[in-house]
């Protein structure tokens, strides 16, 4: 019994969720697919696959077997890799994960453009606000904001974020707009937890050169950054946000700054992938390419939102952030 056949078999049926697709998709016959799978499962002395008429699920045991085959399988892949000519395209699947605000506003728009330099590339881009686990969840790279934790992944800074504090008019027409970092106290926010700790997160400033942090009141805490940008702008509370989600409601009107003296002390972000991938070319492509995409985009700067979307309008991809500026525009006139 080839065992790596049999990995490869396993993870395409889990993948296509049917033995027939993944059959279809590695050129075998249906039989030559469930026979791998049943010797399999007699070589392990577990059951992998719960099987019914209409459909497939890994048991406790398939699951854990799951995620070791597909990073076993990534090793080969970017040990080949590695060892290919250095002039060869960057090929095969690429698992990224950002969080959710930035893939939608900054990556989605210039995707095409990414496509384009690699089309031997098959993107699979996670996005959301929970950390995920690199080597577990068998992700190639991770975008993350923020000093990053000892750990075992080797981390290459990519840009710098900033921060704004705002809130929509009509809170200020009912609480008033805070002078200073002092009348804070007096102000209700919309909280920020971390999906991971639960813990909610402390807003600071820059005062003086040094970062001064506050603990905020509030009515309501979210763990999503689109639900955040939502309860801000039906006048929840104060935020403090990236700027890249604020620039298009902050030129709309629909929100305004506060203490722009005392911005929020701005935050590196990296790219972080595990050691193991650092010589793979599919990674290092991905790397370099957004690194030059947030050294370019305004967005990540400060400049309007609209020039963004003027800058690339033509090119692939180039109305997309128009398109969403919109789409947020409307949404708040139904709010």
């Amino acid at each position: 019994m080839d065992r790596f056949q049999a990995m490869q078999v396993f993870t395409r049926v889990v993948d296509a969720n049917s033995f027939s697709r993944a059959a279809d998709s590695l050129g075998l016959p249906r039989a030559t697919v469930t026979n791998i799978i049943q010797n399999l499962e007699r070589l392990l002395q577990v059951r992998l696959l719960n099987r019914s008429t209409r459909r497939l699920s890994l048991t406790e045991d398939g699951a854990a077997y799951y995620e070791r085959c597909v990073a076993i399988l990534a090793d080969v892949e970017e040990t080949e890799a590695s060892f290919r000519a250095a002039a060869s395209r960057p090929r095969g699947r690429l698992r990224i994960d950002v969080p959710a605000s930035l893939g939608r506003l900054v990556l989605i728009p210039r995707l095409c453009e990414f496509h384009s330099r690699y089309p031997e590339l098959e993107l699979a881009i996670g996005m959301g606000d929970r950390p995920v686990d690199l080597v577990r969840e068998a992700v190639d790279c991770a975008l993350r904001v923020g000093n990053l934790p000892d750990s075992s992944l080797v981390a290459r800074r990519v840009g710098t974020f900033f921060g704004v504090t705002c809130a929509a008019p009509s809170y200020f027409e009912r609480h008033g707009e805070p002078q200073t970092i002092a009348e804070l106290a007096d102000h209700r926010a919309v909280n920020y937890f971390s999906s991971l700790t639960g813990r909610t997160i402390d807003w600071d400033f820059v005062v003086d050169g040094e970062v001064v942090e506050v603990k905020m009141n509030g009515v309501v805490s979210v763990n999503d950054s689109d639900a955040y940008l939502a309860c801000a702008l039906q006048g929840f509370g104060l935020v403090q946000m990236p700027r890249f989600m604020a620039l298009p409601h902050l030129e709309s009107g629909a929100l305004r700054e506060v203490l722009p003296q005392w911005a929020p002390s701005p935050m590196p972000m990296s790219v972080v992938y595990p050691a193991n991938r650092h010589l793979s070319p599919k990674v290092r492509a991905f790397v370099d390419w957004v690194s030059e995409l947030f050294a370019e985009c305004p967005l990540m700067g400060g400049r309007s939102a609209v020039d963004y979307c003027c800058s690339y309008k033509g090119q692939p991809g180039g109305n997309t952030l128009r398109s969403l500026v919109d789409q947020q525009n409307l949404a708040e006139s139904v709010l």
